[in-house]
């Protein structure tokens, strides 16, 4: 396996590593995936360091139950070398409040994402920056807090 063929699985594997995480456990660890200044961005929210976006987990979970699915695909590496690295992928999001069983309805948004990723010297590799940029929205919006409220 070439090394950039490990390196895109490596970053793939973090990317569905970190919505699994959202979706299953709400993103109370989230904040974990992210180097100490990283930044998490989703449209006009930013979000910067490990606090801030702890703290926007937090408030999403204060909101009440939601159930979410983060899907994943079309991962293309954009640049890499031994220890920094560039994800492309797509992102669709199907979201609402409530448990389950929820009606069936198309994906709430469409992002696309671009994943600004380093190798630590134990070999874990974590976001410095994480843009979702949305392309298509519809239905149920998406959770943000508003400007200056992630808590």
């Amino acid at each position: 396996m070439s090394d950039e063929t490990a390196i895109l699985q490596a970053l793939t594997a973090l990317e569905v590593d970190y919505w699994h995480e959202v979706d299953f456990n709400l993103g109370r660890d989230g904040h974990a995936f992210y180097v100490a200044d990283g930044l998490f961005t989703i449209g006009d929210t930013r979000m910067e360091g490990r606090e801030a976006i702890s703290g926007f987990y937090r408030w999403r979970i204060q909101r009440g139950e939601r159930t979410a699915r983060h899907v994943v695909t079309n991962f293309r590496l954009d640049r890499a070398d031994d220890t920094t690295a560039t994800l492309r992928c797509i992102l669709l999001l199907y979201a609402a409040d409530g448990a389950p069983v929820l009606p069936s309805l198309p994906a709430i948004l469409i992002a696309d994402v671009v994943s600004d990723c380093i190798r630590g010297e134990d070999g874990r590799w974590l976001y410095t920056s994480h843009v979702l940029t949305p392309v298509f929205m519809g239905g149920t919006p998406p959770t943000v807090p508003p400007p200056g409220d992630p808590e």
